[in-house]
């Protein structure tokens, strides 16, 4: 047995994650685990400290290799299919210790393979992009047509500054940051501040989908409290990009629309300011209806047909203006 990987049902009938893996590491590392094999997506797990005596094995297979490398463990079964997979370490937030189960199946569908294109976004040359200085493991858009600086940004993580004033910004967050954010109601005060900004936007580097496979929070929580946020400030929408790689291409190109908007939008604002300052329009000439109906009120005698003498006009404006 030590040799074998092992999954057992897990005792505990409350558990959301209903069996328990043995990896052949060591002296052991236990695993709960939502299921047997990751099939068609990563399998979150959860360490166990022990592995029951009664256990009810459900599938023991012997293995080729269970080597550590770094923060993942690659295990190789003796056997012809599912054979091959990982488990990959990773922390919420910098303290709570996460484990995912995954094949290079299940990884392979989580990178989705396109090539994302070389032109240029927008047609600008060279897009100025200021990365937030607090953001840690950032976009660099090393492979983009953008330069890039660190600075203390008001709202999001990426920007665009233009005479100092932040015209766009872009919040980056993986899924487990998206989560724990929601609902510890860090996520309404960021919106608040991005929604204060000509534009902004919430890009998250996974699939919507991945929000029905959480199994630490109770998916329909989450799923509420996004749609409550893009009700409460519809002017920062929240995208699901797949992956980092996409979420990096979404953010580049978002910013350079952004850039080019607010320099076609700058010549038209001082047009708007031109027409507000504009002198006022001098009344129109009284019509000779509006002249006869007030000489005939003042007792003045005028035909009612022909051009109106320039005396009872002028007596009118007078009269009107004075």
């Amino acid at each position: 047995m030590p040799d074998d990987f092992v999954i057992s049902r897990n005792p505990d009938g409350d558990s959301t994650l209903p069996y328990l893996l043995r990896i052949p590491l060591g002296d052991g590392v236990v695993l709960k685990s939502r299921e047997m094999w990751p099939r068609t997506a990563k399998v979150y797990c959860h360490r166990v400290e022990e592995w029951p005596a009664d256990a009810e094995i459900v599938e023991r297979v012997g293995t080729r290799s269970c080597v550590r490398r770094g923060a993942a463990i690659d295990l190789v079964l003796d056997r012809g299919r599912e054979n091959r997979s990982q488990f990959v370490m990773t922390t919420v937030r910098g303290q709570r210790q996460v484990i995912f189960w995954q094949s290079a199946r299940t990884n392979k569908k989580a990178r989705p393979r396109v090539t994302t294109p070389t032109a240029r976004a927008s047609g600008v040359a060279a897009l100025e992009i200021v990365v937030d200085s607090r953001e840690r493991y950032g976009y660099t858009f090393s492979d983009r047509q953008a330069t890039t600086t660190r600075a203390r940004l008001d709202a999001g993580d990426y920007g665009v500054v233009r005479h100092g004033s932040l015209l766009a910004s872009v919040e980056r967050k993986s899924l487990d940051d998206l989560v724990s954010s929601l609902t510890g109601g860090k996520l309404g005060f960021q919106l608040a501040e991005l929604a204060s900004l000509p534009r902004a936007a919430v890009v998250v580097e996974d699939r919507y989908s991945a929000v029905f496979k959480l199994t630490h929070v109770r998916p329909a929580v989450v799923a509420d409290g996004l749609a409550e946020c893009q009700v409460r400030w519809p002017g920062v929408p929240i995208l699901f990009c797949e992956t980092r790689k996409l979420a990096q291409e979404w953010t580049y190109r978002f910013l350079a629309a952004a850039a080019v908007a607010a320099d076609e939008e700058r010549p038209a604002a001082r047009i708007a300011a031109d027409l507000v300052a504009a002198p006022p329009l001098s009344p129109a000439p009284p019509s000779p209806a509006e002249v006869r109906a007030w000489a005939l009120l003042q007792g003045y005698d005028v035909s009612d047909r022909g051009r109106v003498p320039a005396r009872l006009v002028a007596a009118y404006l007078d009269a009107r203006d004075g």
